[in-house]
Order: C-alpha cells, then sequence, then structure tokens
C-alpha cells in the first residue's frame, strides 16, 4: 500500500492507499480520484463555498459497499471548517470545503461524490436555486431528459427565468434555476411541483411528477421534491460511483440539442479527463448558478 506526505496550500496531509483500485473496470485508482479534484479544485470549490456537504464513501471501490457521511469526520485535521445545520436531535455538523487541501483530504476518505444541500450553511431557510431531477425511468434514457429539459427551459424563461443544465454523471439530467435572492424552499417546492405537473398533464406518456415507480416505466420522472432543506443533489463536477469515473458535467443547451437531434446518448457522457479538456476549453460555464439574481414570478 502506498502513501505519501503532501502539501496542498501550506497544509500538510498524509495519503493513504494511493494504489488502491476504485474503479476496478477502468482500473482507476485512489491516487488518480485524489489527482482529479485537485485538477477541478479552481472551478468546483466556488460551488462547494460555505455549503454543506454529505460525503458518499466508497473505501474499497465501486463495486463494494458505500456509505453516506453527513456528520464531519471527528478525526479531521483542525484546519477543516465546518458548519452547524439543524437544531436539537436534528443539529449536524457537516464537513465545509473551502479549499482545495480540503477537497484533498475528503478525496484520501475516498469520498467519490459529494453531496450538497441547496442552501449556504448560514441560511438554512434559503435555497440558492430551484432545481429539477430529470430520472429516466426504464425504457427511457438521457435523451428523454433532453428534450424535456429543453422544453422545460422554455417554460422556465417565459416565466423570465434562464436555467442551466448539467448531467447527474449517471443516467439522467440535473437543471439549475439560480434565484440567489430572498426566496423559500417553500416558494420553490410549490412553484417547481406545478410546472412538473403540468409538463405531465400535456406529455403524460413522456413525462411523470408523481414519485412512485410504478408510474415511471418509459418516462422520465420530474423530481421537483428535491427543493427541500433537508435534500442533497450531487455537486456540478463530483464523480460518480459507476463503471468508470464519470463526473456530475454542466452542458451547454445547444449541446444537448445537437445530442437530441443526433440521436447521440455518449454525447452527454463524460469521464474525468473529458471534463479537464472541457474546462480548459469552455471554463466553468456553471458558474452563472452561483452570481446570476432572480425572482419567482
Amino acid at each position: 500500500m502506498t502513501a505519501r506526505a503532501v502539501t496542498v496550500e501550506g497544509r500538510t496531509l498524509r495519503l493513504t492507499n494511493l494504489d488502491r483500485v476504485l474503479y476496478p473496470t477502468s482500473n482507476f485508482t485512489k491516487a488518480q480520484v485524489i489527482s482529479y479534484y485537485l485538477r477541478v479544485a479552481a472551478v468546483m470549490l466556488p460551488h462547494l463555498h460555505d455549503r454543506p456537504v454529505t460525503l458518499k464513501r466508497y473505501p474499497q471501490g465501486v463495486d463494494q459497499t458505500y456509505f453516506y457521511e453527513k456528520r464531519c469526520p471527528g478525526h479531521r485535521p483542525k484546519w477543516v471548517a465546518t458548519g452547524e445545520v439543524g437544531q436539537g436531535e436534528d443539529k449536524l455538523n457537516y464537513c465545509l470545503i473551502n479549499n482545495a487541501a480540503t477537497l484533498v483530504w475528503v478525496a484520501n476518505l475516498a469520498s467519490l461524490e459529494l453531496h450538497t444541500l441547496l442552501h449556504l450553511y448560514e441560511e438554512p431557510t434559503r435555497p440558492t436555486s430551484m432545481v429539477f431531477d430529470l430520472d429516466p425511468g426504464e425504457g427511457a434514457s438521457i435523451l428523454d431528459c433532453a428534450g424535456i429539459a429543453l422544453d422545460l427551459r422554455n417554460v422556465l424563461k417565459s416565466m423570465g427565468l434562464e436555467s442551466f443544465a448539467k448531467t447527474s454523471g449517471l443516467k439522467g439530467l440535473h437543471m439549475h434555476v439560480p434565484l440567489n435572492t430572498s426566496v423559500t424552499f417553500e416558494g420553490t417546492r410549490h412553484i417547481s411541483h406545478a410546472i412538473a405537473r403540468a409538463y405531465e398533464k400535456l406529455h403524460p406518456d413522456e413525462a411523470t411528477s408523481r414519485m412512485a415507480k410504478s408510474h415511471r416505466s418509459g418516462k422520465v420522472f420530474i423530481d421537483w421534491s428535491q427543493n427541500h432543506s433537508h435534500k442533497t443533489t450531487v455537486c456540478v463536477y463530483s464523480m460518480r460511483a459507476a463503471g468508470r469515473p464519470l463526473v456530475s458535467t454542466p452542458v451547454r443547451w445547444d449541446e444537448l440539442r445537437a445530442a437530441l437531434d443526433t440521436s447521440d446518448a455518449d454525447a452527454l457522457v463524460f469521464d474525468t479527463d473529458a471534463v479537464i479538456e472541457r474546462i480548459k476549453r469552455m471554463g466553468d460555464i456553471f458558474a452563472d448558478v452561483l452570481s446570476l439574481k432572480q425572482k419567482l414570478p
């Protein structure tokens, strides 16, 4: 087992089991996971800053047992920031990944997936975005999600709202509607549910707004319920536990249209190398989600 001490931003970390293969199908090691997160730190950290994070850890690899860790580990270094959320018995001290050293530290814990709450830890009642998780049921695909995402984008534009898309990193798409204003989860949940139900009514053979899996066959589930203070969404640029090291990746609307027009589902699948290349070429095309201020109608 390989281990080494490294210095990141003046912080010394001891990295362990670097040669452990975490993605057996791709022979992708823990060292490569850490390297990926360090290389995307500049664009990923703004999306993590001061946001409570749930770690999804795969200590033996993606084909072995995993677990979620909401409470920031007690063995964390003193310089790892934390944020307290909740009250009474529900109170939890989450990790805050506010710098590259902390990002490397959680990667060394084999936290392949980083799931964030929709609010900053200091403002637990105010979501920064409204989200739609487009999840294809059996018989549907990411291309079906792309068609619905493009439709929903037009619906939102008619309401005066800009939206941004990213792949889930697995089989679906996520749409983020940045708000960054004084809104509530009740408001985002009410509007997102209304939009999902209206779309289902117009396109009953293509989409459902109902959570029961019995309604999802051959359709896309428009999951509006993510708009809750306790629900997490995988962070943009997070790796996913799949056969190969895939990533939740921001995509342009013209890319969704092109993939749909050419029936090319593979055009919406990105691994770590592809994401690094895209960042070099495009920068962070999800950056406006952090700054664009919009009000719900």
